[in-house]
């Protein structure tokens, strides 16, 4: 028998999806519970505390965007990764912007869900023990995961913190959209790079001015020191 790896949360409404989705998870050695529409899943999540949430953005009631709205409102940053329609792309990148970690696309291979189960979940553990970084009036600490400007504490996603923390570590170098897909979702070859100006755009509202994030016009990103 494996060892838990922890509980998954499934909200999903099409028994079969669900059914495929609660089979492949534990078979990983997960834990799973499936709520089929939003407010009964946001109970959930509350209640039982998942190690993730595997959340579709077309429930009934309360879908998955007023889900993660309520989820993240309430300070709540478990890993979440979304299950989209092919045709729901405004909705999946506002559920992005919104707090969420990664999506799939339906149809999908249950075995690249668990894949991307896991992965958020490596992303959301960090990197092993690292020095502090600090920028200009950034300070990030890899051991507590918590960023600070000007002293206060700024609320990220695993994600944003990871992209933030991989940037600081690299002062000055720039990175394709794909290169930082590899390096900090650990997806090479991944060809959706919309998800990276998503992800940077949400630490850069988030940041302010104090963002060190630059834009490299044709190649990606890179965080720059602040000028005297």
């Amino acid at each position: 028998m494996k060892e838990s790896r922890g509980l998954v949360l499934i909200v999903e409404d099409e028994r079969h999806i669900a059914d495929v989705e609660r089979l492949y998870l534990a078979r990983e050695g997960f834990g799973v519970h499936v709520e089929s529409d939003g407010a009964a899943g946001l109970a959930a999540a509350r209640r039982m505390r998942p190690v993730a949430i595997v959340l579709d953005i077309g429930l009934p009631g309360m879908d998955g965007i007023a889900f993660c709205r309520a989820l993240r409102d309430a300070g709540d940053w478990t890993p979440v990764l979304l299950v989209t329609a092919r045709g729901e792309e405004a909705d999946r990148i506002l559920g992005l912007e919104l707090g969420a970690d990664d999506y799939v696309t339906k149809p999908f291979s249950p075995r690249e869900l668990v894949a991307r189960v896991k992965t958020v979940l490596r992303r959301a553990a960090g990197p092993p023990d690292r020095p502090a970084e600090s920028l200009g009036r950034l300070s990030v600490d890899p051991v507590s995961r918590t960023v600070r400007r000007d002293g206060e504490p700024v609320e990220l996603t695993a994600t944003e913190f990871n992209l933030l923390a991989h940037l600081l570590q690299h002062v000055g170098q720039v990175f394709t959209r794909e290169q930082l897909l590899a390096q900090v979702w650990g997806y090479p070859g991944y060809r959706d790079t919309r998800m990276v100006d998503v992800f940077v755009s949400q630490l850069r509202a988030k940041l302010g001015d104090a963002s060190p994030i630059r834009t490299v016009r044709g190649v990606g990103y890179s965080a720059t020191a602040p000028t005297p």
